[in-house]
């Protein structure tokens, strides 16, 4: 059920943090509660892609260990964990709120289809795991209450391509030769091209954020134009990843990055606190 993973669906409180609603015990409750449930979904699909990649995982040096590739857990274990969770996400979503259902029930669509077919589709394998943060973002907005404007929306796109395209870089650092026999796909990358799609996703990523904090919406929302100095903190975060992904020869998984990475968890933990005292508190303004 990887629930380090769970870290990721913390974009759905980027609606209700924008909002000024993080105050609101009613909708920050509610927004939890979709994190929850984003979660269980989000396990489900992780169950479905180890039960479809056991033979694959089991060429990867580290997705070896995981319990199916290895026969820790059993198939008919995984399968029925996997259908439970599922229907489980889908009724909590329904009993909560019904837009919020229909991006759940798409987030487990989109993600089928990836696991059956879409991630073997250059390109389009990267840009359906982006989708992913995209459906978190409007799950908060939906249960918030709210409009995802769409800077945020732009911001989490080229984030997550930014993200994606690192991930496929770092598997084909990471297994050589034999990175086709892990996953087909890689076979139709290469190091320059990915490079290139990476420099592309940094730069939109940069641009996107620096333009949303001047922006006219922006300052008329927040009273404020101090959110410009936000901005170093997302440089360096990026720049950090890309260190990472270079230098150390890691950053494939965003969630072991951000966790374990001291100078990158800092730093996310600082843009966090200063974007709300800027957002929430008149003095920083």
């Amino acid at each position: 059920m990887r629930p380090h993973h769970w870290v990721k669906n913390v974009f759905v409180f980027a609606g209700l943090l924008f909002s000024k609603n993080v105050f609101s015990p009613y909708l920050f409750g509610k927004v939890s509660a979709g994190f929850v449930i984003f979660s269980l979904a989000a396990s489900s699909i992780y169950l479905l892609n180890d039960i479809i990649d056991v033979e694959n995982d089991r060429q990867h040096p580290k997705k070896k260990n995981r319990p199916l590739a290895s026969g820790r857990l059993n198939m008919s274990t995984a399968w029925a964990a996997a259908s439970v969770l599922a229907l489980a996400s889908v009724l909590a979503a329904y009993a909560i709120d019904r837009q919020f259902v229909a991006i759940v029930i798409t987030y487990i669509g989109i993600n089928i289809f990836y696991t059956l077919r879409l991630k073997h589709l250059v390109i389009l394998d990267v840009m359906c795991i982006a989708s992913g943060f995209v459906l978190r973002v409007l799950a908060g907005t939906a249960l918030a209450g709210v409009v995802a404007s769409d800077w945020l929306i732009i911001c989490t796109i080229t984030l997550s391509l930014f993200l994606g395209f690192s991930k496929r870089r770092h598997e084909i650092t990471l297994i050589g030769n034999e990175a086709e026999n892990h996953r087909k796909v890689l076979a139709q990358y290469s190091l320059p091209f990915l490079d290139q799609m990476i420099s592309v996703a940094t730069a939109c990523t940069v641009i996107a954020y620096a333009l949303y904090t001047v922006s006219e919406e922006t300052v008329a929302r927040f009273g404020t134009r101090n959110l410009i100095f936000t901005l170093p903190f997302v440089l360096y975060g990026i720049y950090r990843y890309l260190y990472l992904i270079h230098e150390r020869k890691s950053g494939g998984n965003p969630t072991n990055a951000v966790l374990h990475d001291r100078p990158l968890l800092v730093n996310c933990l600082l843009w966090g606190v200063v974007t709300f005292l800027i957002i929430y508190y008149p003095v920083f303004r």
